[in-house]
């Protein structure tokens, strides 16, 4: 099972140096604090973000999940 890794975009966001700001315009977000809800996994990116997210965090779309093993 997948799941976005906000570590890895929280950490890469901040190596590029890219403002909050700027992804949430990126987005289509009005501000910052909506853009960080989703960095923060308060609310959840939705598949169409996960392409300007590898895009502007100049990253391939599997770099922005991290893969959970289940053991049964």
């Amino acid at each position: 099972m997948d799941r976005v890794n906000l570590e890895f975009i929280a950490k890469r966001r901040l190596e590029t140096g890219i403002t909050l700001q700027d992804m949430a315009e990126s987005l289509g977000f009005k501000n910052a604090s909506t853009y960080l809800k989703y960095e923060k996994g308060e609310y959840d990116f939705k598949a169409n973000h996960l392409p300007v997210l590898a895009r502007k965090l100049k990253c391939e779309l599997r770099d922005l999940f991290q893969c959970l093993i289940l053991l049964i």
